[in-house]
């Protein structure tokens, strides 16, 4: 028991202490030789921060004379970072470290800057969500933003990404909390040689995945634990309206294979035959892509391919934030100046300098050719002068700007977890069995319409709901204000996600039944 006791209380400190551990260990780190350290919490791949780094390095010994590295930090995905982060800001405002003005000094936060995630989430810094604690001597609890405005002139601005728009998106904060410094796609990625052997074309729009011959082959991942997927849900939502939206993603989530916490799952299930297709973002999706292709391939020939649905994808900016209170705030604006030349931007798209396709790169300002020294990173630059001028250098030539969906957010993102979790991924077993049935019945010419019909009700109906003073709505677009409202309340939400997964099992249990009794009538 006291082994037990003393394990516990270790797991505490452990956890309470790892925000402080950060910032004081990171304040201090030094990079041999003397070298200049920014230290960068990023959810991005291995390959990325290794050729940022590296291209980071030589331009800022040609711009300042002298070298500088990278420290990355990986706590986890973009949420963990932002929970890592509301918890640092919320002991420095307790330790009186952040005054209610938002004003402190430099090595109060132990990161600099956050590079990649979603515009969502970097907006959340800008907001300080989940940043609220009472400071020494105080009955108030202060809320501050957890990123500072980068501070470039509009003229540079203007200069670096023209219009601020790509589609339904921004490219950058107005205010500069945030900067895009690439694009990110959310489309399909699939195993070529499966959907061969299953008889089907290759997947072209979000809509092929409903088709029931996918039923047990679709990998997807939970949107309660990835800001990606609920942005790819979410722009699903917008492009095809609430009643079509919601049926697609009802269906979609009944061809699954599984869920999963991890984004970077789908396209390696994928790819090893473990899955037919899954949604992706597109550079897990074409990076995949290229790990399995055989000597001599190109991109786009391999067993694993990826495409973004034309016209229905949603485009969004991969930004970076300088953070406030980091420790070096004048290296982190050079930082983000950095990102936005064209040498850092053709990093992500041009073909890896170790490679024969690298022979046609064009030289930067040092003379020697641009782009990424060993791996590929096939990722969207953000400034539209890439494409004027480069798109034939691209490994991927496609242009972002032509394929955006100029649908705007209708604003129902929030109702994705929370709705998705119960009739999909709570009720997993049991939604897939009322799928099978309800797909046997409808290919069944001489299944009784009645009740066909009734099954069909009954599989994509959605729970009554409650708002904040408790009157019972139907779940519709018109009532969804008043709906998430009460979701606010965090045990008025739980109790409703349990509700909702009671409601959703019992109707798929229902049309089973259903189908079994015709059958045996």
């Amino acid at each position: 028991m006291r082994a037990a006791q003393a394990l516990v209380a270790f797991s505490i400190l452990l956890i309470l202490g790892v925000p402080l551990a950060v910032r004081s260990g990171s304040s201090r780190r030094q990079a041999p030789g003397g070298a200049r350290t920014l230290i960068v919490v990023t959810p991005h791949v291995q390959q990325i921060r290794v050729e940022f780094a590296e291209a980071f390095d030589r331009w800022h010994r040609r711009e300042y004379g002298e070298p500088v590295r990278i420290d990355y930090r990986q706590p986890g995905g973009t949420s963990e970072i932002v929970r890592q982060l509301q918890a640092q800001f919320n002991a420095a405002i307790r330790a009186g470290r952040i005054s209610p003005d938002g004003s402190c000094d430099p090595g109060t936060i132990g990161y600099d800057v956050m590079l990649g995630g979603g515009s969502y989430d970097h907006t959340r810094l800008k907001r300080g969500d989940g940043v609220r604690a009472v400071p020494p001597g105080s009955a108030e609890a202060i809320t501050v933003a957890m990123s500072v405005p980068a501070g470039f002139s509009q003229e540079q601005l203007d200069r670096w990404y023209g219009a601020n728009r790509i589609g339904a998106a921004r490219l950058y904060d107005p205010d500069q909390y945030w900067l895009g410094t690439a694009l990110s796609s959310f489309g399909i990625v699939y195993n070529r040689e499966l959907v061969e052997r299953m008889g089907l074309p290759e997947p072209r729009q979000f809509g092929d995945l409903t088709r029931p011959e996918y039923a047990g082959w679709v990998a997807l991942c939970d949107p309660r634990q990835s800001g990606s997927i609920t942005t790819t849900f979410d722009s699903i939502l917008n492009n095809f309206g609430w009643e079509r939206g919601w049926r697609l993603l009802r269906e979609m989530t009944a061809n699954t294979r599984y869920f999963t916490n991890s984004s970077t799952k789908p396209p390696i299930d994928v790819s090893l035959g473990e899955a037919a297709a899954g949604l992706a973002i597109d550079f897990y999706g074409r990076g995949q892509a290229q790990s399995v292709l055989a000597p001599g391939q190109q991109p786009g020939q391999g067993r694993v391919g990826y495409v973004d649905p034309k016209g229905t994808v949603f485009i969004d900016p991969d930004p970076v934030s300088i953070i406030r209170g980091g420790p070096h705030p004048e290296l982190a604006r050079r930082f983000v100046r950095f990102c936005l030349t064209e040498e850092a931007q053709a990093v992500w798209q041009f073909p890896a300098r170790d490679r024969p396709e690298s022979a046609d790169n064009p030289t930067g300002p040092d003379g020697q050719p641009m782009g990424p020294m060993h791996n590929e990173l096939r990722r969207m630059p953000v400034r539209r002068v890439m494409y004027e001028k480069y798109l034939d250098h691209f490994v991927d030539k496609v242009d972002p700007f032509a394929i955006a969906s100029p649908v705007q957010s209708r604003g129902w993102r929030s109702s994705i977890g929370i709705m998705m979790g119960a009739f999909a991924i709570d009720s997993a077993k049991e939604q897939r069995q009322a799928w099978r049935a309800l797909t046997r019945a409808r290919q069944d010419p001489d299944f009784d319409p009645d009740v066909l019909a009734q099954m069909e009700r009954l599989f994509y109906a959605f729970p009554p709901c409650r708002d904040a003073e408790g009157r019972t709505l139907e779940f519709t677009e018109q009532n969804y204000r008043a709906i998430r409202g009460a979701w606010r309340d965090p045990d008025l939400k739980e109790r409703a996600a349990i509700q909702y997964s009671i409601f959703f099992r019992a109707n798929y249990r229902r049309v089973v039944e259903l189908a079994r009794r015709t059958d045996t009538g």
